[in-house]
């Protein structure tokens, strides 16, 4: 269970939800495991609550840090409520589903489904990496097809990372946490949280006025089927970008996985975005590059692993 000095306690009751536990906690909100006591069925709850800008008061309400802090954090409520809206309307079978969003303790709240099953960032610890391409290439494409769903909606997650894909039982994989999701064309300038995570954010979204788009989101991606391999995160991009040390996956993993696969996963991690797939079908499309297929054009791979459980 996580821990934070900022998580509502045990027993908590939000609206008609009961917290049971803390899930997580990071800079841009907490996670808690819920009751719902309408439904008698556990959710999932995500706290907008952005440790940079906001502390938690005696009486549990989210407060500023101070005074210039206090526009910041409305314009972050606001915005995860815009959002949580949004993704309440996308239904994909690789996204988590939103069921609920309220406001309380002057700060906003998502009810998402609970699904059992294990997080992709303990599957890659557990492993020590080392993940086949059979792994690779039952996980990802899902994910990238409900990931095309969310560009198609003029979103973008700007926040994947494996402890953010949730694996279920039989290997069906979930985007999860969009609480950093942010619409394609607006300005970042009153973002109210810069969520980057080392290794795993391109560099253009370290700036506000950087040249975000879904190549932003395609960049995780790549980096994240590295760490499956190398089992630990890619050197940060702002490093890469002074100068870049990072052995191409093309020449450091060929042993062990096709050309195809590699190659495609260097070209998702180019430093520059304007280098990289500048699209999901663009990237699925080099994915696929030479994939076998039947007399009806169809994926004999896709639908070869399509039933398998996660293997290593």
């Amino acid at each position: 269970m996580a821990e934070s000095s900022n998580a509502l306690p045990a027993g908590t009751r939000l609206e008609h939800y009961r917290i049971e536990q803390t899930l997580s906690a990071g800079g841009f909100g907490i996670v808690y495991l819920t009751l719902d006591e309408k439904t008698d069925t556990r959710v999932v709850i995500k706290e907008y609550m952005p440790s940079k800008l906001a502390q938690r008061e005696a009486d549990g309400r989210v407060a500023p840090l101070g005074d210039h802090h206090a526009e910041n954090l409305a314009e972050g409520r606001r915005l995860f409520l815009k959002e949580a809206a949004a993704l309440a309307k996308l239904e994909h079978p690789n996204i988590v589903r939103v069921l609920n969003f309220f406001s309380a303790n002057d700060t906003v709240y998502m009810v998402m489904e609970y699904r059992p099953g294990t997080n992709l960032q303990s599957y890659i610890h557990s492993h020590n990496g080392g993940l086949t391409e059979t792994f690779l290439r039952t996980v990802f494409p899902p994910l990238l097809d409900g990931l095309r769903l969310v560009h198609e909606k003029a979103l973008l997650h700007l926040d994947i990372k494996p402890s953010n894909i949730h694996l279920c039982p039989g290997g069906i994989p979930l985007l999860l946490d969009f609480g950093a999701v942010f619409p394609r064309h607006a300005s970042r300038k009153m973002q109210a949280a810069q969520v980057v995570t080392p290794g795993f954010s391109p560099v253009e979204q370290y700036d506000t006025s950087g040249y975000i788009g879904p190549w932003t989101d395609i960049y995780a991606i790549g980096a994240t089927m590295r760490a499956c391999i190398e089992g630990v995160a890619p050197p940060p991009s702002k490093k890469r970008a002074e100068k870049d040390k990072m052995r191409p996956a093309a020449s450091a993993f060929k042993r062990r996985y096709s050309a195809v696969l590699l190659e495609a996963l260097d070209w998702a991690m180019e430093v520059d975005p304007l280098l990289r797939p500048q699209s999901v079908d663009a990237f699925l499309a080099a994915l696929n590059k030479d994939a076998p297929s039947d007399d009806n054009g169809e994926d004999i791979l896709g639908r070869l692993v399509s039933n398998l459980p996660w293997l290593r």
